[in-house]
């Protein structure tokens, strides 16, 4: 469902739950509340209207929040890989897809036919591979000093996370953007999503959890918030700039 508050659309999910709970999500503020199944329309919308100036602000900051331009992958373009950056070198090869590390410069070989979308895909598939590994070394490492374990887990593109955590079935899923944060990230996100194999919530449990563990995690949280992320293209942000304006 679908409402309406001073020009805002806002999405209303209903659920077994006790508590309304409202959230605007990275990565272009669209706001969501969530609401007990016996909460009528207009107990709902009179919540929104109450938040409205936690929205405008919320909406703001990620509207400041620095974004790469959008890629075309040819030589020149700055990529990150663990936090150290990299100029793409791009060198026409009809025979055969590569991405090679050298020095400085990140050599994407590719068909000179190939379009963005292509090289787009090839390139995260690059970076898939990357974090894989380091989460392969990394994961076990915090399982074993915690005493937390995931059953499984895997990597994917996210746009509003850069992890989360399926407590049912304790798999843990990760955003192939990490892989360009320094280190230091990956293991804050690591630890976040095994916590929550406790606690649901970012509640006391879950803070002294990460204190106890990561004492410095709110600056690494806060570096990793901060830090840019992909290009994005949002759907309809009209009105998120009149909100602001």
């Amino acid at each position: 469902m679908r409402i309406v508050i001073s020009g805002l659309p806002i999405d209303v999910q209903k659920k077994n739950i006790k508590n309304m709970h409202l959230q605007v999500k990275p990565p272009d503020g669209h706001v969501v509340i969530s609401a007990p199944l016996s909460v009528d329309d207009k107990a709902i919308e009179a919540y929104a209207r109450t938040q409205l100036g936690f929205i405008k602000r919320s909406i703001a900051q990620f509207q400041d929040q620095p974004r790469a331009s959008k890629r075309q992958y040819v030589s020149g373009e700055t990529m990150y890989i663990w936090g150290k950056q990299y100029f793409l070198v791009f060198k026409p090869d009809n025979q055969k897809n590569s991405f090679i590390i050298q020095n400085q410069n990140i050599i994407l070989s590719m068909s000179a036919k190939s379009t963005v979308t292509q090289r787009s895909a090839y390139v995260k598939e690059e970076y898939r591979k990357i974090l894989k590994k380091e989460i392969e070394k990394r994961l076990p490492k915090w399982e074993k000093q915690t005493g937390l374990k995931c059953d499984s887990w895997q990597t994917k593109y996210m746009v509003t996370k850069w992890g989360s955590c399926s407590i049912d079935k304790k798999k843990l899923w990760f955003n192939l953007q990490l892989a360009q944060k320094p280190y230091s990230c990956l293991d804050y996100i690591i630890l976040h999503e095994l916590t929550h194999l406790i606690t649901r919530k970012h509640d006391a449990t879950f803070n002294d959890h990460m204190d106890r563990y990561m004492p410095n995690w709110r600056c690494i949280r806060k570096e990793l918030n901060d830090s840019r992320l992909d290009y994005y293209e949002a759907q309809n942000d009209s009105h998120l700039s009149r909100m602001v304006e």
